[in-house]
């Protein structure tokens, strides 16, 4: 730890696993299971479940799902429904995704965001919101030149990180920057200064900030081949010294630049939840998952290996009942979610 950081409850990795009385991978990922409790930070009143503190769980099989070792997301923009019921128009979009099989849901946070039709829509549809994305970080990046958009990026990181412990969630989707604010050292540095500001907040909310790998021309070079590694990601990620910054990896925006499965081993414990899409190296463009040439046999050993159980979320066009009962399947096809770690382990020997 710089002796420049602030102190916290939780200094590093190493003392949170012994918290949670392990020190295996397993154990370091059971905090993506989470419960609710009243948080003295949250401005709501309306006492609908789900609003306030998520709180970390301390088993490690608490991460086992009613389904599977993986449970399938989705992103609240890619559910299309005909008609709504004006009052919430969340319910009917929530119940859509519920019916074609999924279980969880991440919308954007966003400046005035209902909070409270979303966790109504929740209750009354049995779909989970398990974690949100940042509605902010391409227009506003934490890695701009301009000061004073830092300082905006910075407040509405802090929003958002409210809003998703409002939501019951407990994670936060985060791009941290953009290669082309500054060279790769300025914009490693505003990145870090800008995520290491907001951890004792995540912490006390218990929200996790989960950093995607994308476009962003940041750890990684976007003219490169696909020989690229993780390392720089992963390095990145261990510079804070927290279990409360991690990864939301992925599985199909760096197939251009390395290896998936690879990519999976090299950032191992540091994985807190999985984006999925297709790629294909062929065409150059992004698919459906199963319509790319992504080795998922080899994503899915690797999984294995690291021994990842929790949420996988669709991040690919969207749409109605029909659409999006196609996607859950590509999913199952690609990842064999409804299947448990040790079968997965076994198919994978």
């Amino acid at each position: 730890m710089r002796p420049d950081q602030p102190a916290r409850s939780i200094s590093n990795r190493r003392q949170f696993l012994r918290r949670l009385g392990t020190t295996s991978a397993v154990g370091y990922a059971a905090y993506l299971a989470h419960k609710i409790s009243p948080s003295p930070l949250s401005n709501h009143a309306s006492g609908l479940p789900g609003q306030g503190r998520a709180l970390w769980a301390a088993e490690a099989n608490e991460t086992t799902t009613s389904t599977g070792y993986l449970k399938q997301s989705l992103k609240a923009g890619m559910i299309r429904v005909k008609k709504s019921d004006a009052a919430n128009p969340w319910i009917e979009r929530f119940r859509l995704a519920k019916e074609v099989g999924f279980e969880g849901v991440e919308p954007n946070t966003s400046p005035g965001m209902d909070v409270n039709a979303m966790v109504a829509a929740s209750a009354e549809t049995g779909l989970t919101i398990d974690g949100t994305v940042g509605g902010y970080h391409w227009g506003t990046t934490h890695t701009s030149p301009e000061a004073a958009t830092r300082k905006k990026a910075q407040l509405l990181l802090e929003e958002s990180l409210q809003q998703t412990a409002d939501l019951g969630a407990n994670t936060f989707l985060i791009v941290p920057g953009h290669g082309k604010d500054g060279t790769a050292e300025e914009v490693r540095q505003r990145a870090f200064e800008a995520l290491d500001r907001a951890v004792p907040l995540a912490e006390k909310l218990g929200v996790k900030i989960l950093i995607e790998n994308v476009w962003n021309q940041f750890l990684y070079d976007h003219g490169g081949d696909e020989n690229q590694s993780a390392q720089p990601l992963a390095d990145f990620v261990d510079s804070f010294d927290t279990p409360w910054i991690g990864v939301q990896f992925d599985l199909g925006n760096h197939w251009k630049y390395g290896d998936v499965a690879e990519w999976v081993t090299t950032l191992g414990h540091r994985i807190g939840k999985l984006d999925i899409k297709g790629f294909s190296r062929e065409k150059g463009r992004f698919t459906d998952v199963t319509e790319g040439d992504i080795d998922w046999v080899s994503v899915r050993k690797a999984l294995a290996e690291i021994k990842f159980q929790g949420w996988v979320a669709a991040e690919v066009g969207g749409g109605d009942g029909e659409r999006l009962k196609k996607i859950h399947g590509q999913i199952e096809s690609a990842l064999h979610c409804t299947k448990s770690l040790s079968q997965i382990e076994a198919e994978s020997a």
